[in-house]
């Protein structure tokens, strides 16, 4: 056998690792292409997912403050169209749940503590629902309960 070049081994050996690697590359490029359509097609439909949603307080009744920690976030568990979650999970930054206390019942949480107070999240469900306007529904808020003090405001 005649050849010009005689590292036909060598040659065959770098070409075989070339070769290697490409199929490697295509393979990756069409697995992560796999993977983003299953992951839209499982978007298309009805998930269930728990969110962290920001809360504003509003409404405080005059001349008091609240000065417990009232969350900032509540858990809420959603469920719905895979789409509508992830965009809830992504606008839900920006716009906030309103707690609006000239609209809301709360309670004394106990009596020798005229100052503590509680509200139950349930009977908001409504309410919250209305104000993320999407096409999931809120089916439960954690906690449950939240509990705060209103004392005088300083002057």
């Amino acid at each position: 056998m005649d050849t010009k070049d005689g590292n036909e081994p060598a040659n065959l050996l770098k070409k075989g690792v070339s070769l290697i690697n490409k199929n490697i590359i295509v393979f990756v490029f069409f697995l992560f292409f796999s993977f983003i359509f299953w992951y839209l097609n499982s978007l298309g439909k009805e998930l269930e997912a728990d969110i962290r949603y920001p809360v504003k307080y509003t409404n405080i009744p005059a001349k008091k403050s609240l000065t417990s920690d009232m969350p900032s976030r509540l858990n809420l568990s959603m469920k719905g169209p895979g789409y509508s979650i992830l965009k809830l999970k992504i606008s839900g930054r920006s716009s906030p749940l309103v707690i609006d206390f000239s609209k809301i019942s709360y309670r004394h949480a106990q009596i020798n503590q005229p100052e503590d107070y509680y509200i139950l999240t349930p009977p908001l469900l409504q309410n919250f629902n209305s104000q993320i306007k999407s096409a999931c529904k809120i089916t439960s808020v954690k906690p449950d309960t939240l509990f705060f003090s209103f004392r005088p405001a300083p002057r």
